[in-house]
């Protein structure tokens, strides 16, 4: 999984692949997980926290943004946009 920025799709049917979802791109340094769909608001808030963790290290970075009603496009979009001049790969996730 080596893509820049992340586009999950909620609901999602395990919420036990999140952790390894999330350690995967902070390994691979991703800047971005955009969630869409129902629920995505609980997701971002679960990914937050597996990101934080006990707050012993400060260099587990990964900005997430929820859109439980906003149509794909508007998200891609939106990604796209960001830190565009870093460029980078967008990968859809359904987990």
């Amino acid at each position: 999984m080596a893509a820049a920025k992340f586009i999950l799709h909620s609901p999602v049917s395990d919420e036990a692949l999140l952790d390894e979802f999330v350690e995967q791109c902070l390994r691979d340094q991703a800047s971005l997980v955009a969630i869409v769909g129902p629920g995505s608001e609980r997701i971002e808030d679960i990914i937050d926290a597996l990101v934080v963790g006990d707050a012993s290290s400060p260099d587990r970075i990964l900005c997430t943004t929820s859109h439980p009603d906003e149509p794909l496009d508007d998200v891609v979009r939106l990604v796209q946009a960001w830190e565009e001049e870093l460029g980078g790969v967008i990968q859809e996730v359904r987990l």
